[in-house]
């Protein structure tokens, strides 16, 4: 409906234009004439908007985004709210309006989160210290999706033990969030379950750690123990 409506809008202004000019007594044969010339202008100076015009109709009748999705384009997560004869308006998650040219939505790679769904997976890495009971941490993250509003239960939450990284045991918490729009507040909703659930259950969370070992030391640098003060009797 909404790629129609556009259509018709570009249409009534069109035609209203050539009425216009009826009116004013332009002739047909001399329209065609304003016509050719101006497809040469279009031809040398006006290549963009053009290609602007055109993407945009592309973009009303393909649909690879519509009015309301959440795109991220240019490392930016959007909510598209208007798509124009010449650009598309775009809001920022600060609320900032983004007017992005048509052709860069078409010839551009945009990422688009709720063209067929709005469910988004979230991945949460965790490290935890070596000699951790395995079993226990798999267990206490499981209950961290578990407890978290608007993880879903189909399909379910998922940790895997990845790696022996350099400085700890790498898991990853992998879960499916119902709405793209609340993935930064069950993300930080996670974080903290994890964190909590953590310290109850005495798994530490590693961190990088680094051991020095020293084969020689200059002697005028050594701390030495103050000497011991002979007692007088």
């Amino acid at each position: 409906r909404h790629s129609m409506a556009r259509l018709v809008h570009y249409v009534i202004i069109f035609v209203g234009f050539l009425l216009a000019l009826s009116a004013l007594g332009l002739e047909i044969t001399k329209l065609t004439i304003m016509i050719s010339a101006l497809g040469v202008g279009i031809g040398f100076g006006l290549q963009g908007i053009v290609n602007n015009f055109v993407s945009g109709l592309i973009l009303l009748f393909e649909g690879p985004v519509r009015v309301g999705d959440s795109i991220e384009i240019g490392g930016r997560w959007t909510e598209i709210k208007r798509i124009g004869l010449r650009a598309t308006t775009v809001e920022t998650v600060d609320e900032a309006d983004l007017i992005i040219p048509n052709a860069d939505l078409v010839n551009n790679q945009v990422t688009n989160w709720t063209l067929s769904n709005r469910r988004v997976r979230l991945t949460v890495p965790v490290g935890v210290a070596y000699g951790s009971d395995v079993p226990l941490v798999i267990e206490t993250l499981m209950a961290c999706a578990d407890e978290t509003y608007m993880v879903t239960k189909t399909p379910p939450p998922q940790v895997l033990f990845l790696s022996f990284g350099a400085s700890s045991l790498d898991f990853e918490l992998r879960v499916w969030v119902l709405d793209a729009d609340y993935r930064i507040q069950v993300k930080s909703k996670l974080h903290q379950e994890v964190d909590r659930r953590f310290r109850e259950a005495n798994i530490e969370i590693a961190f990088p750690q680094q051991d020095l070992h020293l084969r020689s030391v200059d002697e005028s640098i050594v701390l030495r123990p103050p000497e011991t003060k002979e007692v007088m009797e």
